[in-house]
């Protein structure tokens, strides 16, 4: 019963009980047009509307804050609406940037009414523009019917990614198709490989005279290092005890992030790269190539939330029969104590393995003030992370210790580039 009408019978009751208590006939008369009012209303009743809605996006993704905008068109295909209020019902996490999102007018056969306006994502995620709120009254104003009609339109608030230079990787096993990525096998490419002898066809460029001339009954031919694409699965670590969130702030979105600007940079190199969402259940998103590829992989991250499992709490069950043997893994986590045993056996079966894992100490003490307690704590909580980096180094496994106040792209490659350092300095190619 919408105000309009309770006013109105109010007003009705108490008129004839005040005419009725004081027999005034007065006060009865001044009942009589609220009476006809009331009964011209329910007579006429309020028209059913029959509209035709749609809804349309200027893209169906974008990054996080990234203004949208949003067409909504309403059709009258039924008989005249005096009045009609439209509010297009904005999802949970979707802010309200510019123009407006409701409103009131009157809608003759035919007529549309257009709305545009602007919103963007507060946070990533996939939202679904679900339906549209619909209030008509009749002709006085009295009655109201309110109905919410469907108009479905989904918009994807990818995460934000970061534009990295080439990633060294170097797994044991590459694809066929020329890439980036050196293949341990000799042939045509840029960095030198080895000395074979000299083969009918070999450019005469390859000769090595220097060798050569040692031998006086053959040549020999400088071999190169082939170049190839290589597969890349990325694991992204989801399980609710690794993540860390601090009023408004969570390390998970963090390590979201960083997948996002991996995949992007490995796409973009070539490489068929497939992504595993491991925690409270397993999201895979097969190996692909190219644009394609990154939308499917961003549109997982997009979704990608923490949660518990008793089955998947450690990394003992990760299914590696996703990932091609001898392959490249790319796993992005802040680690738990319980991990290593676990990378260290991936690495054993011949898997080259990157660990990016950001600093949920660094992350953390930013929030907490100084303290002689807290800095006890701290340094004990960074010597028990440095001997679980150190085991997984020992292992043969290639670390970036994030700290999560630097940028990723600036980390990720200072660390890198310390790490094949320091391979190289005890002779072993990495």
């Amino acid at each position: 019963m919408g105000r309009r009408l309770l006013l109105l019978v109010v007003l009705v009751y108490a008129l004839f009980l005040w005419g009725l208590g004081t027999l005034n006939g007065a006060l009865l008369a001044l009942a009589v047009p609220l009476i006809v009012w009331l009964g011209a209303a329910l007579l006429w009743g309020i028209p059913k509307p029959h509209l035709r809605i749609s809804r349309s996006l200027s893209t169906s993704r974008a990054p996080k804050g990234t203004p949208v905008s949003v067409k909504l068109s309403v059709a009258n295909e039924g008989p005249l609406v005096e009045e009609i209020l439209i509010e297009d019902m904005l999802p949970h996490g979707i802010e309200l940037v510019a123009g407006e999102s409701r409103a009131l007018a009157s809608l003759g056969p035919g007529e549309v009414v257009d709305l545009e306006y602007t919103v963007a994502g507060k946070q990533r995620g996939v939202f679904v523009f679900r339906g549209i709120e619909v209030t008509t009254s009749d002709h006085l104003g009295i009655f109201r019917r309110r109905t919410t009609l469907p108009a479905p339109t989904q918009l994807t608030v990818a995460p934000e990614t970061l534009k990295l230079r080439r990633l060294a990787i170097r797994p044991l096993r590459t694809r066929a198709t020329a890439g980036p990525i050196p293949a341990r096998q000799g042939g045509s490419g840029v960095d030198f490989f080895g000395i074979r002898e000299y083969q009918p066809g070999d450019p005469l460029r390859w000769i090595n005279w220097r060798v050569s001339a040692r031998h006086r009954q053959a040549l020999f031919t400088n071999e190169f290092e082939q170049e190839r694409i290589a597969d890349v699965g990325l694991i992204l670590d989801a399980r609710r005890r690794t993540d860390i969130r601090l009023n408004e702030h969570a390390l998970f979105e963090r390590a979201v992030r960083a997948t996002a600007s991996l995949a992007e940079t490995f796409l973009g190199d070539g490489n068929r790269v497939g992504l595993l969402v491991y925690g409270g259940f397993l999201d895979w998103t097969f190996p692909g190539y190219g644009r394609v590829q990154r939308e499917r992989i961003l549109q997982a991250l997009a979704k990608a939330k923490t949660g518990d499992s008793l089955v998947f709490d450690s990394l003992d069950y990760i299914p590696t029969r996703f990932f091609p043997a001898k392959s490249q893994i790319v796993l992005i986590s802040p680690l738990c104590p319980a991990d290593p045993p676990m990378l260290t056996r991936l690495r054993a079966r011949g898997y080259q393995l990157m660990v990016i894992s950001p600093d949920p100490i660094s992350f953390e003490t930013q929030f907490l003030k100084p303290d002689k307690a807290v800095d006890l704590a701290v340094r004990i909580a960074r010597l028990e992370r440095a001997l679980l980096l150190r085991q997984l180094r020992r292992a043969g496994i290639q670390v970036v210790d994030w700290q999560v106040d630097r940028p990723f792209d600036q980390a990720v490659h200072t660390s890198l580039n310390r790490t094949a350092h320091w391979f190289r300095s005890i002779g072993v190619t990495p």
